[in-house]
């Protein structure tokens, strides 16, 4: 199951996301934890999630792990540095900055980048490494 509000646009420093028709999912009650949100979606995407939330954790460990926007949400000093959910065919991780965008423009050539969201395939390998740079790199962003 994701995670998503009809028409729903999360908004953090300057990147809008917006969450399209088909990814329109209601939860039947809102997580209060990380564990929460990874235990109601369908183990294979559980099992996916459980890695990318590994990479951040290793990429900033000092972030505090929240829900915010009823997902998986990383803070630094009170700030979202990185969110991520989990879709039918793919995950998703926000915000993608213009400069994080350029940034990793090689690496994210393969995946689909639109809108604030970068979309990884369920199917494919977890990218653990680019995932840990990506959040090491919003980390120096909010800092700055």
């Amino acid at each position: 199951m994701g995670w998503a509000c009809a028409g729903l646009t999360l908004k953090t420093y300057g990147a809008a996301v917006a969450v399209s028709e088909e990814q329109q999912q209601m939860p039947t009650s809102d997580p209060d934890s990380v564990d929460e949100y990874l235990a109601s979606q369908p183990e294979a995407a559980a099992a996916v999630l459980r890695r990318v939330r590994s990479a951040i954790r290793k990429a900033i460990p000092q972030a505090e792990e929240a829900i915010s926007y009823k997902i998986p949400t990383y803070k630094l000093q009170g700030r979202p540095v990185l969110h991520f959910a989990g879709w039918k065919q793919h995950f998703s991780l926000y915000p993608a900055t213009a400069g994080l965008v350029a940034a990793f423009k090689d690496e994210l050539a393969a995946y689909e980048v639109r809108k604030g969201t970068i979309r990884f395939p369920l199917a494919q390998p977890v990218p653990a490494q680019l995932i840990e740079r990506i959040a090491t790199f919003r980390a120096k962003e909010v800092a700055d």
